[in-house]
């Protein structure tokens, strides 16, 4: 079993209590919050003030791939094996839209999957201490740092409303 990193968790039962706690522990210089709760709460988001995430440009990335793939295999099969319909110019892009946009979103999808995969394994989190109460009906706060901040940390969580702070050494 690996090591678990060291740090206080804080559970806290009302989602005011934990945003108070977010905001004195970021003003404090804690920036590396972890915080755990059943759904999602703007709140807490706003309180954590995360930054854009990255996933967003591999989606970018893999539709402007799909795109260019489904325009140029269109283009490429109609000019390899070219058949005269009605007239028309053997590459013709309108025709070809539908396939693009499917490409698109499917390359897209994958590279959405793929980027979420790649940044999940860059910042591991099993080594982070957490309860399954934090699942059901709590908020959990876990701050990183050493035992020479643990006092202070459990200060501002206790002051904020917590109602059980934890140590991991």
């Amino acid at each position: 079993m690996a090591k678990q990193i060291p740090g206080v968790l804080g559970s806290f039962v009302h989602v005011d209590a934990a945003t108070d706690a977010i905001k004195t522990l970021r003003t404090q210089g804690h920036t590396d919050l972890t915080v755990y709760n059943a759904a999602p709460n703007h709140e807490i988001e706003e309180a954590l003030e995360h930054k854009v995430s990255p996933v967003r440009l591999f989606t970018l990335v893999g539709g402007l791939i799909g795109c260019a793939a489904g325009f140029a295999m269109t283009i490429w099969m109609s000019l390899d094996w070219p058949t005269m319909v009605g007239g028309k110019p053997f590459a013709a892009i309108p025709p070809y839209t539908v396939l693009a946009f499917e490409l698109t979103i499917l390359f897209g999808a994958m590279f959405t999957v793929a980027g979420m995969l790649i940044l999940s394994f860059l910042k591991p989190t099993n080594k982070l201490m957490y309860d399954e109460k934090f699942s059901d009906d709590q908020i959990g706060i876990f701050v990183p740092c050493g035992s020479d901040r643990y006092a202070a940390v459990e200060e501002v969580m206790r002051q904020a409303g917590s109602v059980e702070v934890r140590h991991a050494s």
